[in-house]
């Protein structure tokens, strides 16, 4: 047998949705919460596959076989009872920076249709942090007046603030990082699993994201800068800068490890985290201004140096 969406060290939130389920009261929508990269996507899957049949064995009836054939239409993305929304493709064959109001009314459209299957119908969407004002305030009508046999999951990474019209209407499930142990097992089958694993943080799917050259390259150059904070060399600097600037992966190596640098750093000295914030604040500007990565990168080391030099 072979899992079609493995998911390690979230077991509670699981049994949550199945003691829900089994209540015969199960709500219509579910707020899947957490960093990227912890296995929202997966948890998603696999409780839409379970509505629409797919089961395990009975010690662990989300982990359905990949030759399940509802399985099958799922990872298709052709079951007639499952809508999956993301970021489409633009006209010009570029991915969009948004979920658009389009899509999220044609989602509406697909719940008010009898199920195909004469069961239940699901919706994923996946991210509500990629959803357009017009589109966050679309999805409320589903939410509001939602249809019989009707389950929508929205995955939220917190980038962004959720409405709390939507908020109020969901049932919260909240990821948290992997252990260790977990990380290891969720990595075990990966390529590059080891280079995954000291990235991860206990997120694996981020691991496995930055497990690119040259997303351990940024990681590699920023830790050389951290570790010699705050009289790290210019040329050390220099070279992180444009190390983080090489592409998106690299710049979100940069941001994981300064993030996490700060967040350690203020369990000992409460006032870094107005560093935290400060550098939140700014990657949050700068992907909303479509700043150079280089620059972005340099502001981002300035506050740092200062927050190390008042430790």
């Amino acid at each position: 047998m072979s899992i079609a969406w493995p998911l390690y060290g979230h077991d509670a939130a699981q049994q949550h949705f199945l003691d829900a389920f089994a209540s015969g009261r199960l709500h219509h929508a579910w707020l899947i919460e957490g960093a990227e990269g912890i296995g929202k996507a997966t948890l998603a899957r696999r409780l839409g596959a379970y509505l629409l049949g797919a089961r395990g064995p009975s010690g662990a009836p989300l982990d359905a076989d990949e030759q399940d054939p509802i399985v099958q239409a799922c990872l298709a993305e052709g079951h007639p009872d499952l809508r999956y929304i993301d970021r489409e493709l633009n006209d010009r064959g570029k991915i969009r920076q948004d979920i658009t109001v389009a899509q999220i009314r044609d989602l509406s459209h697909f719940f008010e249709l009898k199920a195909a299957q004469g069961g239940w119908r699901v919706g994923i969407i996946d991210s509500l942090d990629e959803l357009n004002p017009n589109g966050a305030n679309a999805i409320l009508k589903t939410l509001e007046e939602p249809p019989a046999n009707c389950a929508l999951f929205l995955i939220n990474h917190g980038s962004q603030s959720v409405l709390p019209t939507v908020r109020s209407r969901c049932r919260i499930l909240r990821l948290n990082p992997l252990s260790e142990d977990d990380t290891v097992k969720a990595l075990s089958n990966q390529e590059n699993a080891g280079a995954a694993k000291s990235l991860a943080r206990g997120r694996p799917g981020l691991g496995l994201r930055l497990a690119s050259p040259s997303g351990q390259a940024a990681s590699n150059s920023i830790r050389a800068v951290l570790r010699a904070m705050p009289r790290a060399s210019e040329s050390v600097v220099t070279s992180a800068v444009q190390t983080a600037a090489v592409d998106t992966t690299a710049f979100e190596a940069f941001k994981e490890e300064v993030l996490g640098w700060l967040a350690t750093a203020a369990d000992e000295t409460p006032k870094t985290s107005e560093a935290w914030l400060s550098v939140s604040r700014l990657l949050g500007e700068a992907n909303l201004l479509n700043m150079e990565r280089a620059q972005t990168a340099s502001k981002v080391l300035a506050i740092v140096t200062q927050a190390a030099k008042n430790r």
